[in-house]
């Protein structure tokens, strides 16, 4: 049996330029588009309806670059939640710098 290839042509709708893939034109990660919809169960009308700068199409492009892209971008969500413990860890709740008097 054969294996699945990731798409060859990335969708119009997806920007890859930049350190994260965006829904072109938008500041929208097709990480937070995918987490959405895997961890809070969110539809693609519902995300819509949750972005309404979005299509209906742009939703559905970042849901297939992301299943061809899954593991690379769950390996981020990782990485982000081990950042996001480390910093917990240096700088306790309710401990925040104070900015300077001095301006």
């Amino acid at each position: 049996m054969k294996s699945m290839q990731p798409a060859r042509s990335l969708p119009h709708h997806i920007d890859d330029n930049g350190p994260r893939p965006v829904v072109a034109g938008t500041d929208i990660k097709v990480s937070q588009i995918a987490w959405e919809h895997e961890h809070y169960g969110m539809t693609p009308d519902e995300i819509v309806e949750a972005h309404p700068h979005l299509t209906l199409a742009d939703v559905h492009a970042a849901l297939a670059y992301f299943y061809d892209h899954a593991d690379d971008i769950r390996l981020d969500w990782r990485e982000t939640d081990r950042v996001i413990e480390e910093m917990k860890a240096k700088l306790p709740p309710g401990v925040r710098p104070r900015p300077s008097a001095a301006q």
